[in-house]
């Protein structure tokens, strides 16, 4: 079945089956066809776990922990590198969080100039519908509308040819990843289109070649013509300085107060944050984020993966799609103060900041997981210094679940 939900069981328990069956597979085998993309519905030599990981359906521990349960860690380097590339960008945008607001800024004005400017928008519609006449630029246009998944190597040629073939902004290429991804992020999505363009690493580009894209889709696209010889960087400020991650206010439970269990597509597992804190919730609920993402419209096979997630998790729990929603739920239910898993740079923090700054907003007590906290402070350059810390990462939340950090 070639659709989103049917690649993609949205169940905790189509999440770990799928963990270990690839688990046993994540050492050699990957590390030699990795970079292989096969086409739609046959992404056998990749996990195809990051619907799940972005969720925290699974986490960095569990993937790790199930991976060496099978071989050493030499073995299942490149895997376990791939994995912790997710940790390392979320914790580089936590420390530059206006990396993302100028993104969304430029995403506005984007969204005005598509509008108004026939030329651009003409472009712009002939990539999204995959009417380029470019093989593999369309096919892959296709596949990630239809599936809501590309892979990896898949995503790096399509956005090499969407900025330096089709001369077209990234911030609408990483948009377009955005409104159809099951495991579209802020982070990882926003920072490896930065990437490609030569922004995030300055003056480093990647450049989508023909013999590349013919080797490695396995002969499905040969004799590509018309793709853009070189790779110019696109002008961009520098990255902004560094500054200390978001502090959270230790969380102290007051006892007979009402409080209520925000979920969301960060962090969307009760579980843990649960048993690690002793808490009981009078209600829960998940606030689905994802017409956020962007000033078109979102797949809809998104927010279907996401409630159908957030149900099988967490059964019963309310679906909360705006605001306003979450004002009366929080009437509804009498509720003195939010409890909710920490939520990272992204469209979630925005809705929340924006709930806070409302006359009347309850208390919205936030919690980060341990691992992020332990993690995202060492993103501090590029991967290959945080990519030293791994080891000592694995070694510390291998012994057992990453608990929440209530502080």
């Amino acid at each position: 079945m070639e659709n989103a939900l049917g690649q993609f069981p949205p169940t905790a328990a189509a999440a770990r089956a799928r963990l270990a069956d690839f688990a046993p597979k994540a050492g050699e085998s990957y590390a030699r066809n990795r970079n292989f993309d096969f086409g739609p519905v046959r992404h056998t030599r990749v996990s195809t776990l990051s619907p799940y990981l972005r969720l925290k359906v699974l986490d960095e521990a569990d993937v790790s922990r199930a991976v060496l349960e099978h071989m050493d860690g030499d073995t299942a380097e490149k895997f376990l590198t791939e994995v912790w590339w997710r940790t390392y960008w979320k914790g580089w945008l936590e420390q530059r969080p206006t990396v993302w607001a100028h993104y969304r800024t430029d995403l506005t004005q984007l969204h005005n100039d598509v509008q108004t400017q026939s030329g651009l928008r003409n472009r712009w519609e002939t990539a999204c519908l995959g009417k380029t006449g470019i093989a593999p630029f369309d096919a892959w246009a296709h596949e990630l509308v239809r599936t809501g998944y590309l892979h990896n190597h898949a995503r790096m040629w399509f956005a090499s040819i969407w900025i330096f073939t089709l001369e077209l902004p990234w911030q609408l290429g990483a948009n377009f990843f955005l409104r159809h991804l099951l495991d579209g992020d802020a982070a990882v999505n926003t920072l490896s289109w930065r990437w490609v363009a030569g922004i995030q690493t300055r003056g480093k580009t990647y450049l989508a070649d023909p013999d590349n894209i013919a080797e490695y889709s396995d002969g499905r696209f040969a004799d590509v013509h018309g793709l853009s010889p070189t790779a110019v960087p696109v002008a961009a400020p520098d990255a902004p300085d560094r500054q200390p991650i978001m502090a959270l206010a230790r969380y102290r439970p007051t006892p007979g107060a009402r409080m209520g269990l925000l979920l969301h597509s960060d962090d969307i597992s009760a579980g843990r944050l649960l048993a690690h804190l002793d808490l009981t919730p009078v209600t829960s609920a998940y606030l689905d984020t994802a017409a956020r993402q962007s000033p078109w419209c979102i797949a809809p096979h998104i927010a279907d993966f996401r409630d159908a997630m957030a149900q099988d998790v967490n059964p019963g729990t309310d679906i909360l799609r705006d605001i306003q929603a979450l004002v009366h739920w929080v009437r509804e239910n009498r509720l003195d103060h939010i409890v909710a898993p920490h939520a990272p740079v992204g469209a979630t923090r925005d809705v929340i900041a924006r709930y806070r700054q409302r006359d009347g907003a309850v208390p919205v007590h936030e919690i980060r997981r341990d691992i992020d906290s332990a993690a995202w402070p060492l993103a501090t350059a590029g991967f290959f210094r945080f990519r030293k810390h791994i080891p000592e990462l694995l070694d510390r939340f291998m012994r057992g679940t990453a608990a929440p950090d209530p502080s």
